[in-house]
């Protein structure tokens, strides 16, 4: 009779051993989950921001671009407004000491 006593103090407390272990594994398996889906929430909020980003270089690009065609026809147009005017003609000081 002491011997099954025995034997079940030893099952039980292996049975709550193992209890305890997978415990231990369930609190672990739930620490890596949360983990990963932190960093999938993170890389997922990283893509948007590069795509925002990615967008923005982009428009900036294109602005750039509009800025430069501005740029040369205003240059063109002020460059005809000064070949037109008599101020900024070029003189001949040569001429003029003689």
């Amino acid at each position: 009779h002491l011997s099954r006593i025995r034997s079940s103090k030893v099952e039980r407390a292996h049975s709550t051993m193992m209890n305890a272990d997978m415990d231990a594994v369930e609190a672990e398996n739930q620490v890596e989950l949360e983990e990963k889906t932190r960093l999938i929430n993170q890389v997922l909020e990283l893509q948007h921001t590069l795509e925002d980003l990615s967008a923005r270089v982009d428009a900036v690009k294109e602005e750039n671009l509009k800025l430069k065609s501005e740029n040369q026809v205003l240059g063109q147009y002020i460059e005809n407004l000064m070949s037109a005017s008599s101020v900024f003609q070029t003189t001949d000081t040569k001429s003029k000491r003689k």
